[in-house]
């Protein structure tokens, strides 16, 4: 056996699986620097004419990989922006890229693909490890661990198995720069949700897209959190979604097309779009399926 994951990680070898960057004018447009269940950059085309023309401010309050707010961050680099989430390790993961993107870096050039090697690294305590390193550790574990899942058990353990990949890209210096600089200035917090409703005024724009409402019993992945996601939480969301559409806020949110859904979005805009999605235990639902994009106004 090599060196321990802890000694990788605070080593300075560097990983053959990084990809390096030209001069800061040449940086990419940046991309969701995490695979995310649900994620929508594949989705960025069918949404676009349901988004808000003008809007004074982003919220995002499920995270996630940010392909939406990376994508009008891109159009519009002064978009003030608010992103949060109640899982911790992606704040901390969002917060040490803007903050300290070289020590991220640096930590991930450490990590390598190799079994055994992932399992030592998913037994950690994140807590033991400084912001750079704890979010190197998401993203390592992120890029190869299986279909790019976030999974934690009931006492908060992640606990995805280990990927097959040929050649995972965990060090992908250039887009971590680029993400870098579209968070600068961009309020990342550890919270709940509803706690939109102490920001969000009249004109802002409020994206949700929030684990899922599951269209069968094998498709529920919603443990991204102890305790998951379920019945109860989609009502307090929708709740929050009728609020702030009354205060005149612009909101979006992305979710399943089930009776449930349109059960608890009845009266406002709902919109069918398709997206491939590989995450079912059953190989036979993989593929094209059907979500919904619920709109609390036209977009104006």
């Amino acid at each position: 056996m090599g060196r321990s994951a802890k000694a990788v990680a605070t080593s300075g070898a560097a990983s053959s699986l990084a990809r390096e960057e030209g001069p800061a004018e040449e940086l990419p447009a940046p991309r969701p620097l995490l695979k995310w269940v649900g994620g929508k950059t594949q989705l960025l085309e069918q949404m676009q004419p349901f988004l808000p023309k003008t809007f004074q401010r982003y919220f995002e309050p499920f995270v996630g990989g940010a392909a939406l707010f990376f994508d009008l961050r891109t159009r519009r680099p002064d978009m003030p922006a608010f992103l949060s989430d109640v899982n911790a390790e992606l704040v901390n993961c969002y917060v040490a890229v803007r903050d300290d993107v070289e020590s991220v870096i640096r930590a991930l050039r450490c990590h390598r693909y190799e079994s055994e090697y992932y399992y030592e690294v998913r037994a950690q305590n994140p807590v033991d490890l400084s912001p750079p390193e704890r979010a190197a550790r998401t993203i390592f574990l992120n890029k190869t661990g299986y279909n790019g899942l976030y999974r934690v058990n009931r006492s908060g353990q992640f606990n995805v198995p280990f990927g097959r990949f040929t050649k995972p890209l965990f060090c992908d210096v250039g887009n971590l720069h680029a993400c870098s600089r579209a968070l600068r200035d961009v309020s990342i917090e550890h919270g709940d949700f509803s706690g939109v409703l102490e920001l969000a005024k009249k004109g802002d724009f409020v994206y949700f897209d929030p684990p899922y409402v599951p269209v069968s019993p094998t498709s529920d992945f919603t443990a991204y959190i102890p305790g998951g996601f379920g019945a109860a939480e989609q009502e307090k969301l929708a709740e929050v979604f009728r609020r702030l559409a009354k205060r005149g806020v612009h909101v979006l949110l992305s979710n399943s097309d089930t009776v449930e859904v349109r059960r608890l979005y009845a009266g406002f805009e709902i919109e069918r779009v398709y997206a491939s999605r590989s995450v079912n235990s059953n190989a036979a639902r993989r593929g094209k399926l059907a979500e919904v994009v619920v709109r609390s106004r036209k977009a104006s």
